[in-house]
């Protein structure tokens, strides 16, 4: 979630935790993850030098090397011959400086992201541009909260404690979720939903809302463009008798659920990606969006992977909520000053290991933590020449690798990250980076001067990172994209290390209008297959 922590250090490594009660993210909650950070706050089995070929070296040395080798590689191969990986525990900073050094440079946008999830790809498809719409306050502010599925009330117990107190202030909590789950958590109202009947029971909300004409038409008319033949596609296998039958539910207990949360226009939905589609598709079609304690609220994974979207750390995604078209290429390309610019939406997942398994890809670097990507890691290193990997842990595989390097571990980051809500909070270190680590902005930055871009990566401080990114952002925005950080443009130094925690995008779509060429949300297309990707 971003939470904000206040931490007090001693010479012994030994760290006292607790949350910050003036940070917006969890006014001093604080859960039991924060014991990570006292278990990364030890020295043993870190790596502390930079390892070439099984052997310690110097970084001059190992910079040099790699320098050359990645030179080699694309003069031989070409733009499209190197691949990244990113892991999920990295700042704004780093993400901001491997997406440049990979699409503006190296002329690639394979990047490897899976924790990333589907999110921004379907709130561009809805709305135009990868926007969060909802913040942690509108759920203080809700009449009606609708929590979908288990794991977000196990995996975000402050973010529920938060749902708690909107609940002893009036608000109703409705949890839909798998049986076995649905009475984990205090609710008004509990629906055991059976499996693949998720989406099948949120697209009949919709349906009702509908037949009861609680859909504004005029609201959609001219904010929301529906595709043809929408609401008889909907209808098919999307009535109560239907639905009660997939969900495994009395019809009754249905019927509660859809008048208990149409009747409130301040409603709020948490949902992971599973059901992102359903539940965009409900609060567009509805109008609940745009306005305080109304908007749809969708959970992804990673302290910081909304930074990591801002930027365009990803295969599909230029940067600074821009596409690949030819007019954001053209922008970003001056802007960076690139060499080769990546033309066209990159490999990531089984797409590129096909492509290493095919001579494609000859290189392969690897920065930040994700240990659900080890397996694929593990076979990815094994089929390119050259394979590098930033890592502050000695990990048992590690002898696989082409080259380690030693980067910081989370409470030896410096930067800033973006909560799920747009909120930018600053991370500040709060221990001296040990031996030889350093922060992987700064060996992506190393390598770039190296191969000869110096005047293109000349960052000495997270800060030099930061402002170039709000710039960028800013950089011929005319109005035609939400994210615009120009407020910070001039930001000193001084400033950046005090900076605290700010939301861009104030209350987006709050004048019904979306960045889309005729200023219209979509609805997104219905798959008839119950839970299915788009539903």
């Amino acid at each position: 979630m971003g939470c904000g922590l206040r931490v007090l250090t001693d010479k012994s490594r030994q760290l006292r935790i607790e949350g910050d009660a003036t940070h917006p993210a969890n006014g001093g909650l604080l859960c039991a993850r924060a014991i990570e950070l006292e278990d990364s706050a030890g020295l043993e089995g870190r790596l502390s030098h930079p390892v070439m070929e099984g052997r310690r070296q110097g970084w001059d040395r190992v910079i040099a090397q790699i320098a050359r080798r990645l030179t080699a590689i694309l003069k031989r191969h070409g733009p499209g011959s190197i691949a990244l990986h990113v892991g999920g525990r990295l700042l704004t900073e780093d993400y901001y400086v491997a997406n440049k050094l990979m699409k503006g440079f190296f002329g690639s946008a394979h990047i490897h992201a899976p924790w990333l999830g589907d999110t921004a790809r379907l709130q561009r498809a809805a709305f135009g541009e990868d926007v969060m719409p909802a913040a942690f306050e509108d759920i203080d502010r809700a009449g009606a909260i609708l929590l979908v599925g288990g794991a977000i009330g196990r995996d975000h117990p402050v973010l529920m404690d938060r749902v708690q107190a909107a609940r002893s202030n009036g608000a109703r909590l409705i949890h839909l979720a798998s049986p076995g789950e649905a009475d984990a958590i205090e609710a008004d109202l509990h629906l055991p939903v059976a499996p693949g009947g998720m989406g099948r029971l949120l697209g009949g909300l919709l349906l009702h809302c509908h037949d009861m004409g609680l859909v504004d038409s005029l609201w959609l008319k001219r904010h929301v463009a529906v595709p043809m033949g929408y609401w008889d596609g909907l209808r098919q296998g999307h009535d109560v008798w239907s639905v009660a039958r997939a969900c495994g539910l009395p019809p009754g207990s249905i019927r509660a659920f859809y008048e208990t949360w149409a009747v409130d226009a301040q409603a709020v939905t948490l949902a992971g990606g599973g059901k992102a589609a359903a539940v965009l598709n409900l609060h567009l079609a509805t109008g609940r969006i745009g306005r305080p304690g109304a908007a749809p609220f969708l959970i992804g994974g990673g302290a910081n992977g909304m930074g990591a979207r801002e930027v365009g750390c990803m295969a599909d995604s230029l940067a600074a909520h821009m596409g690949f078209d030819a007019e954001a290429l053209a922008r970003t390309g001056r802007f960076w000053g690139a060499r080769r610019m990546a033309m066209a939406p990159g490999l990531d997942g089984a797409g590129l290991l096909e492509a290493m398994r095919d001579g494609r890809i000859k290189a392969l670097w690897s920065i930040g933590a994700d240990e659900e990507a080890t397996p694929w890691l593990r076979e990815a290193r094994a089929l390119v020449p050259l394979s590098i990997r930033a890592t502050d842990r000695l990990e048992s595989d590690g002898a696989g690798w082409t080259c380690l390097l030693p980067s910081a571990a989370w409470i030896e980051k410096d930067g800033t990250l973006t909560g799920m809500d747009r909120l930018v909070s600053r991370q500040r270190r709060l221990r001296d980076l040990p031996g030889e680590a350093r922060p992987d902005w700064w060996m992506l930055t190393r390598v770039a001067q190296a191969m000869g871009w110096g005047d293109a990566f000349h960052y000495e401080w997270a800060a030099d990172i930061y402002r170039e990114h709000v710039r960028l952002t800013a950089y011929q925005n005319d109005g035609a994209r939400l994210l615009n950080l120009k407020r910070h443009a001039p930001i000193s130094n001084p400033a950046y290390a005090e900076l605290t925690p700010w939301r861009w995008g104030e209350v987006p779509f709050d004048e019904g209008r979306f960045p889309m060429p005729d200023g219209r949300a979509r609805l997104l297309p219905v798959a008839n297959q119950p839970d299915a990707a788009m539903f």
